[in-house]
């Protein structure tokens, strides 16, 4: 039930619509502005440095494939732990000693450009 600073705050104490269709709408006004706020920090979520992953990605990554790698129907990664040991996996194979940060910032930068994993 709305309380009646509620309904002087919404204007509708007198000549507003029933209680029932207030809820409605406050509800709706609530759902929607809390799934706006979770897909925002659903994207900001994963830790690192874009910026300086993309950096490495393209220092270490592009000697042995391009970033159609990502995008093709039939790529292997399809999670984010996925991702996660691919680029420990790629790391180990390139030969190239990236440290727990850089790796963090490589894993970043794919799935915001890529993969949007959640």
């Amino acid at each position: 039930m709305l309380t009646e600073a509620m309904l002087d705050t919404i204007g509708a104490r007198s000549e507003g619509p029933p209680d029932a269709e207030i809820h409605m709408e406050l509800k709706y006004i609530l759902c929607a502005s809390l799934m706006f706020v979770l897909a925002q920090s659903a994207s900001a979520a994963l830790p690192g440095d874009n910026a300086d992953g993309k950096r490495l990605h393209d220092a270490s990554c592009t000697g042995c494939h391009d970033t159609g790698l990502y995008t093709r129907k039939d790529r292997f990664v399809r999670s984010l732990d996925a991702l996660k040991k691919q680029v420990e996996g790629c790391s180990h194979m390139a030969k190239k000693e990236l440290s727990a940060v850089e790796k963090q910032n490589i894993i970043k930068y794919l799935n915001d450009q890529f993969y949007q994993f959640r």
